[in-house]
């Protein structure tokens, strides 16, 4: 909806006050005079390179502009992030057993030198931050591995070992940080893992410092209640398509350099070694509630719906030390990840930095989270938490009131402004969320994703909508010397709405395709935020050379693993191929015997595969053919691609009834894409 909005705060014109994708602007403006591919208004046609670009002088002022602006006097964050260096990895490099790197941190050392034009300089500043690796003791007896993937891990000496929090992505980090500790601290065994949530970059790795077998024999792993429901919901029933987003994201197959990929914001980037996970062995299920590990008191804070739906924040009362899992960072987090993920809720989650705050805060000398670097003293603290909480507090609360005046998400973001008390510290800065991202998903987590327009209801999906703007505009030339000509007047989103319908219109025009690409680096160079940047350097990665697919492995079998039979099912369900199977109806019955002897229902009808535990007095009528096998058989034959008839011959499996009614089945299921087109077509 078109409003007055003489009543909101003025917007500085051309960049924000942050530099050309700062905080108070999601955009380069049209107005000012770019360098592009050629002058703006020459008609002559000029073939975009088919080599990446370099920053427009539209760009590079921008980002001069922003480098003049923000307070790089401040150098707290620095003295904070190299407190209690031990010893670094030497070199930062690890590799899997058959020699593949999975990390490898030295390829950011081009991040000691000075900003070049192409990166946002408060995101190089915050890249010299995170790239920082090794073993810091924060504390005495507490201890974080940095630097060595996504995510940190804390290490708490205990009376007989050492307690290990958020043990990284892959079981190959979590090992080499393991192993650094021990290098300098002695060959303490792990008498205790925590997961702060349920976000794979905390507890990927428990292989890497803990065996089932030592968890199984009484070693406790920690978590909060629902962790495993969440864990695996996450990566399994969408896993695919998140993890394929997730590699534009994160950046993965970017190459390193001032070009390229910089960082994420939150860490350098992710692992790409073996996920990993070992069942909680005890639930923390409320607020309040004290467990002793290895001589170690902890006091949880359950913070459910906050940064990940199951979460928690822990507190050491004996040390005054306050854990607060990811939420809260030195930097605007996400409300909803580009990856793909439920819509987190901000009026939640300010309420629990409140009560964090009250509970712990005033009582604490130290804060340290799951990423990044700690807080101390106690002054500090609470005004860092406070700060946060005012920061998701103020996303949400000025939104609601937008929205409730009939703007829409897009024009809330474009409007929004952050106080300056907010905006004047670093970690608030939109280095990993953004402002304008995070708007629009309050807006989406309130309303939905129709704005009210019914010119929006029943929009063409975007090749059919592509050609019809194509068309209308004169053809694929007529549009590709518009998108010349913003991109000639540094009106860089503008050329990127136009090419797109050229590119999803004529997907084999390479022209639309490499101006697409340009167009999307010099909106990468002139973005604060890391993962838009690393989303529009991967896409014109991908124009330029192709798909990368999926660098890191989705449904990884450790997690597969830790599903229930439920889950089990679930997974199967959306994976049933709905058209091919509508005029299929089976019913079958499976039975565990290794779990009590359970019954559980499964009947495919309409498309669909219903499941439920049977009981026998539920009076059904009787299946077309009975299954009796193991939870693990189950899982390798229906999701793990594992041939019946093998199992079956195999004894794993055991058939009463119709056996050819089964045979139905596995023509029905559909394989998910990791390699799916996301740029084009």
């Amino acid at each position: 909806m078109t409003k007055d909005r003489d009543s909101e705060p003025p917007r500085e014109h051309g960049v924000s006050r942050r530099g050309v994708f700062g905080f108070g602007a999601a955009a380069i403006a049209a107005a000012g005079i770019g360098v592009g591919l050629s002058s703006c208004g020459n008609d002559d046609e000029v073939d975009p390179p088919d080599t990446q670009t370099d920053p427009t002088d539209h760009v590079a002022r921008a980002n001069r502009q922003a480098t003049a602006a923000l307070p790089f006097s401040d150098t707290a964050d620095f003295a904070d992030a190299d407190r209690g260096f031990v010893a670094a990895l030497t070199p930062g490099i690890v590799r899997s057993e058959d020699g593949k790197v999975v990390w490898d941190n030295d390829s950011y050392n081009f991040l000691q030198g000075s900003c070049p034009m192409s990166v946002h300089p408060s995101l190089w500043r915050q890249s010299q931050l995170t790239v920082k690796q090794g073993l810091y003791e924060i504390a005495p007896g507490f201890y974080q591995v940095r630097g060595l993937d996504l995510s940190n891990m804390t290490l708490i000496e205990g009376e007989t070992g050492v307690v290990v929090i958020d043990p990284l992505i892959s079981a190959e980090t979590a090992k080499a940080g393991l192993e650094l500790y021990r290098r300098h601290r002695g060959n303490r065994p792990v008498t205790g893992l925590i997961y702060s949530h349920s976000h794979v970059d905390h507890f990927g790795g428990a292989l890497g410092v803990l065996t089932k077998e030592q968890a199984a024999a009484g070693v406790p792993v920690l978590a909060p209640v629902g962790f495993v429901e969440h864990a695996v919901s996450e990566n399994v029933y969408a896993g695919t398509a998140m993890a394929r987003r997730s590699a534009y994201m994160y950046g993965a197959a970017l190459p390193r350099g001032p070009k390229g990929q910089v960082g994420t914001g939150l860490g350098q980037t992710n692992s790409t070694g073996t996920i990993t996970l070992i069942a909680p062995t005890r639930d923390i299920t409320r607020s309040g509630q004290e467990e002793t590990v290895d001589g170690v008191r902890m006091v949880f804070q359950l913070t459910p719906g906050t940064e990940a739906p199951s979460e928690m924040n822990f507190y050491f009362p004996d040390r005054r030390i306050l854990c607060m899992a990811e939420n809260a960072t030195h930097t605007l987090h996400n409300l909803l990840t580009l990856r793909g993920a439920l819509v987190r809720d901000p009026h939640v989650w300010s309420a629990y930095l409140t009560e964090s705050i009250n509970l712990y805060a005033r009582q604490s000398d130290l804060v340290f989270s799951s990423h990044h670097w700690p807080v101390w003293d106690t002054d500090r603290i609470v005004e860092y938490l406070s700060l946060q909480r005012d920061l998701y507090a103020y996303l949400h609360d000025q939104t609601l009131r937008l929205l409730n005046q009939g703007y829409t998400g897009s024009e809330i973001a474009e409007q929004f402004q952050i106080p300056p008390a907010l905006a004047e510290k670093w970690f608030t800065h939109g280095y990993y969320g953004s402002v304008s991202h995070n708007v629009k998903a309050i807006y989406q987590r309130y309303m939905g994703w129709f704005d009210g327009n019914p010119a929006h209801l029943w929009e063409h999906p975007p090749v059919e909508s592509a050609k019809r703007h194509v068309d209308a505009m004169g053809g694929v030339d007529s549009v590709l010397r518009q998108a010349q000509k913003a991109y000639d007047a540094s009106d860089y989103r503008w050329a990127a709405q136009l090419l797109n319908y050229a590119v999803f219109a004529d997907p084999g025009n390479r022209k639309a395709q490499l101006l697409q690409a340009a167009t999307f680096e010099q909106l990468g160079y002139g973005s604060e935020n890391a993962t838009w940047r690393n989303f529009y350097l991967s896409g014109a990665y991908e124009l330029r050379n192709g798909s990368f697919g999926t660098p890191t492995q989705s449904d990884p079998s450790s997690m597969l693993a830790a599903l229930s039979v439920d889950q089990i099912f679930d997974a199967a369900s959306l994976r049933i191929n709905g058209p091919r199977a509508w005029g299929v109806r089976m019913t079958t019955d499976w039975r565990f015997p290794d779990d009590h002897d359970r019954v559980h229902r499964v009947e495919l009808r309409n498309g669909v595969l219903i499941h439920y535990d049977r009981r026998p007095s539920d009076g059904l009528p009787a299946p077309d053919a009975t299954v009796v096998t193991t939870r693990a058989a189950l899982l390798g034959t229906l999701l793990g691609g594992g041939d019946v008839g093998a199992a079956v011959r195999k004894g794993d499996i055991r058939i009463e009834g119709d056996a050819a009614v089964l045979a139905q089945l596995p023509p029905l299921f559909d394989k998910p894409d990791p390699n799916f087109a996301i740029v084009t077509p």
